[in-house]
């Protein structure tokens, strides 16, 4: 007999495919397409940390590396966004994926020709993170027209088991095919897996808002519009308030992440696989325990409950011995797995109570705000850790991770968040 959890799952996995409505089987063409790109974008960023690592062994250059790719989100984003809204968010996409395409394939022509340079890398990693500013507000605005709001909490928690299978895929297969092949080959991966990004966009059409005022507004006061709208919700502008704090410490550790398995673990790029992959396998696990869950009736206190446990995972790790190596991967596993339902949870929020016509400006001054911070801890992390050590960052992430967690759970206004914003949204509709 079969059992009542089979068809939720089903329901789950597959709602991105459905075929009863014409609008879910193009959406799902576009995410396939995109879920292929992703696979080739995380190759090339595996390999090019490994290469980072293995060249210069220093935390300053992997931190530079992931300073070039949040800088645009936090310097660009809030443009971009406003721009998103403004543009046909379908070409934004395509535009923005054929640049980063371009970039990769210079990039191979100077493996090819033995030519490259570390600042080489760093202007590829700050183009893909131009491309990304652009792209990633496009891709969550564009669903939300594609998606109804009483589905959105489920594809959010399926968009998290994909990054969490790719994850998994991803650091093994790039370490296998590092072995098996020049450098250059494997980054011609990402440029194939571009094309079936690229492609469903072309010839699938995306809804667009209704834009009644664009003639006679500028891209400035678009972006204090959007701007102006968070700062009335107050418990966004406190959840941006902690994501500041957690941010300031969770870069830099895994920016470092790759030195940390070199020099305290005595490992290579099979044991960053291994613990990048388990990061994965619990965001899969994560999302789709959140897609046949649910959640708690209160999206806001799913999302804290399950940041406070991915937390305590983190100070696991920070705490593992040397000589258990299989103990740190189980709990990056958990922090993976705790990490795709708050993330899910608190977007499915946000795409559901933030007007469709300023989704653009919001999500990106939502990132750039909350990753604003991030530099400065990349500053003084890849100094600082060269004298203290790798770990001090892992142990202060989890213990900010915590703290950050239980405010989200003890102030009222973040406890209220979804039911406060949803009669807001029904007042000024």
């Amino acid at each position: 007999m079969e059992t009542s959890e089979k068809p939720v799952i089903r329901k789950s996995i597959g709602y991105v495919f459905d075929m009863t409505e014409k609008s879910l089987s193009k959406f799902g063409l576009i995410f396939t397409g995109q879920a292929f790109s992703l696979m080739g974008s995380r190759l090339v960023q595996f390999c090019l940390v490994w290469y980072l690592t293995l060249t210069s062994g220093s935390a300053t250059t992997l931190a530079i590396a992931s300073m070039m790719a949040l800088l645009p989100q936090i310097v660009i984003g809030p443009i971009a966004g406003a721009y998103v809204d403004r543009w046909n968010r379908k070409r934004v996409m395509i535009i923005a994926d054929t640049l980063v395409t371009i970039g990769v394939i210079i990039l191979i022509l100077l493996f090819h020709f033995n030519l490259i340079q570390i600042w080489h890398i760093y202007l590829l990693m700050l183009l893909r993170a131009i491309g990304g500013a652009f792209h990633w507000p496009a891709m969550q605005a564009s669903t939300s027209m594609m998606v109804s709001k009483e589905n959105l909490s489920r594809v959010a928690g399926l968009n998290q088991s994909l990054h969490g299978l790719v994850s998994i895929v991803a650091p093994p297969a790039g370490a296998l095919l590092l072995e098996l092949m020049p450098i250059q080959y494997v980054l011609g991966i990402d440029v194939l897996t571009a094309f079936l990004a690229v492609g469903p966009l072309v010839f699938i059409p995306i809804p667009q808002p209704e834009r009644s005022n664009v003639s006679t507004k500028g891209v400035l006061s678009d972006m204090r519009e959007g701007f102006s709208w968070i700062w009335s919700k107050k418990p966004i502008v406190i959840i941006m308030g902690i994501s500041l704090m957690i941010n300031l410490v969770i870069t830099p550790a895994f920016t470092l992440l790759p030195l940390l398995i070199t020099t305290f673990f005595n490992g290579g790029a099979i044991e960053l696989a291994w613990v990048q992959s388990a990061n994965g396998l619990g965001m899969i696990l994560g999302g789709i325990a959140l897609g046949v869950w649910g959640g708690f009736k209160s999206k806001s206190k799913t999302a804290f409950s399950a940041i406070l446990i991915g937390g305590f995972g983190l100070i696991g790790f920070s705490q593992t011995p040397v000589d258990l190596f299989l103990l740190g991967v189980f709990f990056i596993f958990v922090f993976g797995f705790m990490n795709a339902i708050g993330n899910s949870s608190f977007f499915s929020v946000l795409q559901t109570v933030v007007p469709n016509e300023i989704q653009g400006r919001v999500f990106t001054l939502v990132m750039a705000s909350s990753g604003a911070i991030a530099p400065l801890g990349l500053a003084i992390g890849g100094p600082v850790s060269e004298i203290f050590g790798i770990r001090f960052w892992f142990i202060m992430a989890g213990i900010v991770i915590v703290l950050g967690a239980l405010m989200g759970l003890i102030i009222p206004e973040i406890r209220n968040m979804e039911k406060t914003l949803m009669i807001e949204q029904t007042e000024e509709t």
